[in-house]
């Protein structure tokens, strides 16, 4: 192990009575872990109840609360977490999700041998509490990137559809989400995904084990990712807030350029295509200089773009 290679895995928890005890027991056998950062994101079942007894047996747990105990979404709660986290190191875990044995063992030795690492990401599996058809089970492979991507084309393999990350994946050193930011708390969904492409593009994130899952993510009847409405509702403004974040960060044009077709290809499929490439493109482009001065500007203006065809 590394030295002082300790990690702080944050976990948001609401209503998870069901599934939480078996997370945080997933953290606490991992010897790496020196705290297990608990939000209590509101729950009204009996999650608390049961983070109270674990932290009674293992005072690695920590719980903590929004003010006035009141519910405030994810994004808000690993927020709060990552302010908590005393540890130099951090990992995320879903409350109904857990890891595998060993879970943190590469990540402290790619730590160890490539300094310049900001963080370490690994597959993630799926562990399934309810039927599924052999289709839903077909889509849910490993959630992975190949080994042999570099560091700094990891986000253009993302733009190009060769694989993504998952946060119970992800293993960084506390100091990179200073370059990343927290993550988006107004977005209801994605901001998971926003959180990691910020980290792809401004950080170094190395390969740990990515050809077999070191943790798993629960699929079960109340998943939100399994609602597609939800995802795609949110899924335009996921890639609008990254792009306006990208201009005010100093992004490359040329990976801006990446997103905007990226999301512009997304709306194409769309009922309202022109409105929404419309309404997007006053989001985006009205909200930096840069951009609106540079040559995307007209390349995505959608009434050039319907004066073309």
């Amino acid at each position: 192990m590394k030295l002082g290679f300790k990690v702080s895995v944050i976990i948001p928890v609401y209503n998870c009575e069901r599934f939480i005890e078996k997370a945080v027991r997933s953290a606490l056998q991992q010897p790496e872990v020196a705290e297990i950062v608990v939000v209590n994101d509101g729950s009204t079942d009996n999650s608390l109840k049961l983070l109270k007894t674990l932290q009674i047996e293992d005072e690695r747990v920590k719980i903590h609360h929004h003010k006035n105990k009141k519910n405030k979404g994810r994004a808000t709660s690993r927020n709060l977490g990552i302010k908590k986290a005393s540890s130099n190191y951090i990992a995320f875990l879903d409350a109904d999700d857990f890891y595998l044995e060993n879970r943190f063992k590469t990540d402290a030795k790619v730590f160890l041998t490539q300094n310049e690492a900001d963080g370490v990401y690994n597959a993630v599996g799926f562990h399934y509490y309810r039927n599924v058809s052999e289709n839903d089970a077909n889509k849910t492979n490993l959630c992975t990137l190949s080994q042999g991507i570099s560091p700094n084309e990891i986000f253009e393999a993302f733009m190009l559809g060769k694989g993504h990350l998952h946060l119970n994946g992800l293993t960084l050193k506390k100091e990179a989400i200073r370059l990343s930011g927290l993550f988006n708390s107004k977005l209801t969904v994605g901001e998971d995904t926003d959180f990691i492409y910020k980290l792809a593009l401004k950080c170094k994130l190395f390969a740990g084990v990515v050809t077999q899952a070191a943790a798993l993510r629960g699929v079960h009847e109340n998943n939100v990712f399994s609602n597609r409405k939800v995802y795609s509702k949110y899924h335009g403004k996921t890639y609008e807030s990254l792009i306006v974040w990208s201009a005010k960060n100093n992004v490359s044009l040329t990976r801006i350029d990446k997103q905007l077709s990226y999301l512009w290809f997304f709306y194409s499929g769309e009922k309202n295509k022109f409105f929404n490439q419309l309404l997007s493109w006053v989001k985006i482009f009205m909200s930096s200089f840069r951009l609106f001065f540079s040559n995307l500007n007209l390349k995505y203006f959608p009434i050039v773009n319907l004066i073309k065809k």
